[in-house]
């Protein structure tokens, strides 16, 4: 490492997550179909928050895939950095305060676009509908990269969803090039299937030529690498790359370091809560480990357990007292006999 207290760099799609309590009869007002993802224009972004701002009182946080990674490390005691873009609005507003007070350095960009979002009502029986905009995300390009605090990363932290349009894929070729030039690792993570699917191609040159560390599920590994199996997926990719990680669900996961494969164990339950955010939180944990000069079984272990938590409560994110409980067990040693 070459900072004392190792330093994580992330860059992603920031999005503030508005959380509303609605009826099944509010829904169907809102033209919405319960317990659907859906992908929505601006149009109907700002027509879902007015409705809110106007009828409800929303809980917010800060929400995306990479940030939920940086978050989490940043709650375990690393020290972390986010970069992506927000607009100059009340979302962007809110995102940035809520990042402040979780102690995660703000290196988020302006766009004159919407702060991108997903906003998600949940009716009386817990189901949750959610309508994701992304706004300003697709705006980020290299001149949002803050070339000198980047420079200092131990780790460079990003996602599939960053090479989704050209200004983006061109700003990560270009973070991956300062942090490498620094001496940083680079890690990705492909972060979901659709993503895989659409940039197949060039996931696999970015994962060859630049990056030290990849995570991906059995169903991004079996996209990218035509294979149900996910062992040999993570054969294949570790072909590519130093350290790569295939999860495979309540069967664990496995980890390739430098062509040897390990079998990691699930250490959560049978029965998940919530799955949202455990890629995330996984990788969290995985690079949690690295930070502390622990090998990859370890690394991986403790992934494995971080993830195991978070899908026992509905959410992608600690909250402050579950947060330091696991912190403590962390920093005590004792999760080793977990």
């Amino acid at each position: 490492m070459k900072n004392e207290s190792p330093f994580v760099y992330g860059i992603g799609n920031p999005l503030i997550d508005v959380i509303v309590s609605v009826s099944d009869q509010e829904l169907k007002d809102l033209g919405l179909h319960k317990g659907t993802m859906n992908l929505v224009n601006v149009e109907k972004r700002l027509e879902l928050s007015a409705y809110i701002k106007e009828n409800k009182k929303p809980s917010y946080s800060c929400g995306g895939s990479c940030p939920n990674t940086i978050i989490t490390l940043s709650a375990m005691g690393v020290k972390t950095a986010l970069g992506g873009k927000v607009g100059n609005d009340e979302y962007g507003d809110i995102y940035r305060k809520n990042l402040q007070a979780l102690n995660v350095l703000d290196n988020l960009g302006k766009s004159e676009n919407p702060t991108g979002s997903s906003i998600i009502l949940i009716t009386p029986d817990s189901d949750r509908t959610m309508n994701t905009f992304l706004g300003a995300n697709r705006d980020f390009c290299i001149s949002d990269i803050d070339e000198e605090t980047l420079k200092k990363a131990d780790f460079f932290h990003f996602t599939g969803y960053m090479l989704d349009t050209k200004n983006q894929t061109e700003a990560i070729y270009r973070a991956i090039e300062i942090a490498k030039s620094a001496g940083a690792k680079i890690s990705f993570d492909i972060a979901d299937q659709f993503a895989a699917g659409r940039n197949r191609d060039a996931f696999l040159e970015i994962i060859k030529s630049s990056c030290d560390i990849v995570f991906a599920n059995k169903e991004e590994a079996r996209i990218m690498f035509d294979n149900y199996e996910p062992e040999l997926c993570c054969k294949s990719m570790g072909k590519l790359c130093e350290t790569a990680i295939v999860k495979n669900g309540k069967k664990g996961s496995f980890i390739s370091y430098r062509g040897e494969i390990y079998n990691i164990p699930v250490k959560g339950p049978s029965v998940p809560i919530d799955t949202t955010g455990a890629g995330d939180t996984y990788a969290a944990g995985f690079l949690y480990g690295l930070c502390n000069s622990l090998d990859v079984v370890d690394s991986g272990t403790i992934a494995s357990i971080l993830a195991g938590q978070i899908i026992k409560q509905v959410g992608a994110q600690f909250s402050k007292e579950k947060a330091q409980e696991l912190k403590e067990l962390l920093v005590s040693g004792k999760w080793e006999k977990e």
